[in-house]
């Protein structure tokens, strides 16, 4: 399939497949003509990393998950490489949540200390 067709699969622009294309998660065939060519394995491969990446892991991070594809997986994820970053990953969202709620503290606190009484629970919307 060419990069158009490829695109529209898997959710991405041509400009995101010319990219991953760039940082060397995917390869395209190139036909007589110059046209990029693509097979199913890249739809796999291009879905995969747009997953990571729409959950907040980065380039660098879905390697280890394109290897884990391309070594004949049925996901990314079954690798011991994967595994490790999907564990780094969870310990630097806890690190985030633990930061955000001391953060929260605070402005609540400080709230509280500018207008007694003022209500500092979250209010439901």
């Amino acid at each position: 399939m060419r990069i158009g067709e490829l695109a529209r699969k898997a959710g991405v622009s041509t400009r995101a497949l010319r990219y991953y294309e760039q940082q060397g998660l995917i390869t395209a065939r190139r036909a007589a003509n110059g046209y990029r060519e693509y097979g199913e394995a890249d739809l796999r491969l291009v879905t995969e990393v747009k997953a990571l990446l729409t959950v907040g892991f980065t380039v660098e991070d879905a390697r280890p998950f394109v290897a884990c594809l391309r070594a004949g997986h049925e996901s990314g994820g079954l690798c011991p490489e994967s595994i490790a970053v999907y564990r780094r990953k969870l310990a630097e969202i806890d690190d985030e949540i633990r930061t955000l709620l001391l953060r929260r503290t605070e402005v609540a606190g400080q709230l509280s200390a500018a207008c007694r009484g003022c209500a500092t629970k979250r209010e439901k919307t």
